[in-house]
C-alpha cells in the first residue's frame, strides 16, 4: 500500500510549499470550488471563500466543467462565483491564487485551439488576466503527449497560466509529457492532481513518477467524499442522502474501516477532528491536500491542518492499518 508522493519541494518557513518555480508559496490547504454554486449558493461560498483567506489560505481549485452535473447549469458556475468575490474583494486583502483546468466537458479538446479558448473563457468568468495552475483536467490519451504539452505549455509562455499541471493521468503519460517538454525546452508540468486519501491510495506508479520528476502532489478526493469526517462508524446508520449510501457502499471493506479506526483513534488521542487527521496525513507525505466546505464551520477543521504534524507513529499506525 503506497502513500501519496513525498516530493523534492519541502516547506518554507513560513509553513507555505513553493509551487515550481513560480515564486508562489503554497498554503497547505487548498480550497475546492467544486461545490460553489452548487452546493453552496452564492451567500454560502462566499462566506466559505472569506473565511479561508482571512485565514492566510491563498489557493482556491475549481474547473469549467463545476458544475455542469446539476440540472440547468452548463459549467463555469463555481469560476463564475470566484470571480464575482475576488472582483468585491479590498485591494488591500492578500492574494488569492485560483487554480483551474479544462479537458473533462463534453467536446473539451486538449489542442492548443481547445485549450487556448477554454482559458480564455475560464479567464472571462474569473476576471483574471491569469491563474496560478492551469490543469489538463483528463488525459486524451488518443492524443500526442507532445501536442497537449505544446498546448499548455503555451498558456505559461503567454503569461496567461503562471505553470501547467496533469489531472487524472498515468505514470506513463506523466513520463511522456515531463520528456516531451524537456525535449522541445518548453515548461513542463510542475503538479499532479490525482485521487488520494489515507484510504484511497494514490497509484505506486503515479507516485514514483512524482518522485522521480519533482511534481507537487494535489491530491483531490482527500476526505473520501466525507468518509474520513467522522460521519460514519462501523454498523451506524449512514447519513440520509444518496451519496452518502454510495460512499458507505464503496468504502464497506475491511480495510477501509480499519483506516477509518486509525484515523479516529488519533484523532481521539490529540482531541482533534478527525477531518484534520486525515489532511495531516496527506501533509506529512508531502501532498497539498485539497478540501472543500459548505460552510464556516466546516472549513474550521479543514484549516487546523497547519497546526498539527502528526509523530511519526501515528503516522505508521494510519499507512498501515487494514494491511
Amino acid at each position: 500500500m503506497t502513500s501519496l508522493p513525498s516530493t523534492t519541494t519541502t516547506s518554507t518557513g513560513t509553513g507555505t510549499v513553493p509551487l515550481g518555480d513560480t515564486g508562489i508559496g503554497l498554503h497547505p490547504l487548498c480550497l475546492g470550488g467544486n461545490v460553489f454554486g452548487w452546493s453552496a449558493d452564492e451567500e454560502a461560498s462566499r462566506a466559505v471563500l472569506d473565511a479561508y483567506a482571512e485565514a492566510g489560505g491563498n489557493l482556491v481549485d475549481t474547473a469549467d466543467v463545476y458544475s455542469a452535473w446539476v440540472e440547468g447549469h452548463s459549467g463555469g458556475e463555481s469560476e463564475s462565483v470566484i470571480g464575482r468575490w475576488l472582483a468585491d474583494r479590498h485591494p488591500g486583502a492578500g492574494a488569492v491564487h485560483v487554480a483551474t483546468k479544462t479537458g473533462a466537458a463534453e467536446g473539451a479538446e486538449l489542442t492548443r485551439s481547445g485549450v487556448d479558448a477554454a482559458l480564455d473563457a475560464s479567464l472571462g468568468r474569473l476576471g483574471l488576466d491569469s491563474v496560478a495552475l492551469y490543469y489538463a483536467h483528463r488525459d486524451q490519451e488518443q492524443r500526442p503527449v507532445e501536442e497537449v504539452v505544446q498546448a499548455f505549455a503555451a498558456t505559461v509562455t503567454d503569461g496567461r497560466a503562471r505553470a501547467w499541471a496533469v489531472s487524472n493521468w498515468s505514470a506513463e503519460r506523466i513520463d511522456g509529457a515531463v520528456a516531451a517538454a524537456r525535449e522541445a525546452g518548453v515548461p513542463g508540468p510542475v503538479a499532479v492532481q490525482n485521487a488520494g486519501s489515507a484510504v484511497t491510495r494514490t497509484d505506486p506508479a503515479v507516485v514514483d513518477a512524482c518522485r522521480r520528476h519533482g511534481l507537487l502532489a494535489v491530491p483531490y478526493g482527500a476526505l473520501a467524499s466525507g468518509f474520513l469526517t467522522g460521519k460514519y462508524t462501523r454498523g451506524g446508520q449512514v447519513p440520509e442522502s444518496v451519496r452518502a449510501e454510495g460512499v458507505g457502499k464503496r468504502y464497506s471493506d475491511e480495510r477501509s474501516w480499519a483506516v477509518l479506526d486509525a484515523v479516529r483513534a488519533v484523532a481521539e488521542g490529540r482531541g482533534a477532528a478527525m477531518s484534520t487527521v486525515a489532511l495531516a496525513w496527506l501533509r506529512a507525505q508531502g501532498a497539498v491536500p485539497i478540501a472543500s466546505a459548505r460552510t464556516p464551520e466546516q472549513l474550521t477543521a479543514l484549516l487546523a491542518v497547519t497546526a498539527v504534524e502528526l509523530s511519526a507513529d501515528e503516522l505508521e499506525a494510519i499507512t498501515t492499518a487494514g494491511l
